[in-house]
């Protein structure tokens, strides 16, 4: 039993050549894909981040393109009048210039209807979100509501009417508010494609789906308020978060705007490291073969170096036997063996003429 698990100069010489050339492959092997997975996992976050930035640019974009304009025209004489005949022609040629929205209204610091671009009745808005973050001193109101007509997500932005050089807090007269369909958002955001599974959702502050792939969280702006995006959200600017979305593993980036909205950009894990995994079957792949050609080579070069010291080893056994041995074929090699071949060849010249004397003696 000891015998079978000695080792002999063949698997020393075998064991040696295939540490000496497979640790150097493996350290190669493990460097190239460590780099190749930091540099593909680079790629996942960089575009997803740059989708997440550039969406998130336009949204902010468009919300204050339409503030913008409403600060202008709430500048105007005749909306500061508070007066409904004034204000009228000018709510009317803000719903003509900007065609995503389908009402401009003004709001006294009361809660009531002042001026309607439509002819419909006047209401109390004092309930209304928008309308009580302009009068407690906001730059701006704003809700996401579904819309009465279009019974889909609708953004009413609202913004202060200040009397000539008076101050916001105390010379606000009133409100003007505008109510826009969000197809146009929408669009922005639905219409980004990431690979064959990535795309983007807008939510609002308090969770609900403002624009999405899906059209039935759309139409009933869904609560995704326990959605793990929505709970990783930062309180500003964006972070990647991986979590579970179902069945399937979800890398994301998580982006705030300015409003306060959370800008979602997700792709499916597998998908988005579906070249690390290949890289690493490749790498793998190489490696096996690598190791098999080594084998091979190891085994042949310790088979041709073993073989012929095992064969000298039973010669040097058999004249120490007095046993007489031809000529050895190692004698014709140009390295160590063939040295140590020559000289047991010498040595079995020797032990000959040493026996040939000694057998003269004898028979004189």
């Amino acid at each position: 039993m000891k015998n079978l698990f000695r080792f002999s100069i063949f698997h020393k010489l075998l064991l040696t050549m295939l540490f000496v050339a497979l640790v150097p492959l493996s350290v190669i092997w493990y460097v190239d894909y460590q780099g190749a997975t930091a540099q593909i996992s680079e790629g996942v976050s960089q575009r997803l981040s740059d989708t997440s930035d550039k969406l998130t640019a336009q949204v902010d974009s468009w919300v204050n393109m339409n503030l913008k304009a409403m600060r202008q025209n709430a500048a105007a004489p005749g909306v500061r009048s508070m007066d409904a005949t004034q204000q009228k022609p000018i709510l009317r040629s803000m719903l003509k210039e900007y065609s995503w929205s389908y009402l401009v209204f003004t709001i006294a610091p009361n809660g009531m209807n002042v001026g309607r671009s439509d002819d419909k009745p006047l209401i109390d808005y004092s309930d209304r979100i928008y309308v009580k973050q302009v009068l407690e001193g906001r730059p701006y109101g704003e809700q996401v509501l579904i819309g009465a007509t279009s019974k889909r997500p609708a953004l009413v932005l609202a913004v202060p009417i200040v009397a000539e050089d008076g101050p916001v807090t105390s010379g606000t007269v009133g409100v003007i508010a505008v109510a826009s369909n969000l197809t146009e958002v929408s669009d922005i955001v639905t219409k980004n494609k990431i690979g064959q599974t990535g795309y983007a959702f807008l939510l609002e502050s308090n969770g609900k789906v403002v624009a999405h792939q899906k059209d039935e969280y759309v139409s009933k702006m869904a609560d995704f308020s326990k959605h793990p995006a929505f709970l990783a959200r930062p309180r500003e600017g964006k972070k990647q978060v991986i979590y579970d979305d179902g069945d399937r593993k979800v890398v994301a980036y998580v982006h705030s705007t300015q409003q306060g909205w959370v800008m979602v950009t997700q792709q499916d894990y597998d998908e988005a490291f579906l070249p690390i995994q290949e890289a690493n079957r490749n790498a793998l792949i190489l490696l096996a073969a690598t190791l098999i050609v080594v084998t091979l080579v190891a085994y042949f070069f310790s088979e041709r170096l073993s073989t012929p010291i095992r064969r000298l080893t039973r010669v040097a056994d058999e004249m120490s036997r007095g046993r007489v041995i031809p000529r050895l074929r190692e004698t014709e090699r140009r390295d160590e063996i063939g040295n140590l071949a020559r000289a047991i060849d010498r040595m079995g010249t020797s032990i000959r003429l040493a026996m040939d004397r000694l057998t003269l003696k004898k028979t004189a």
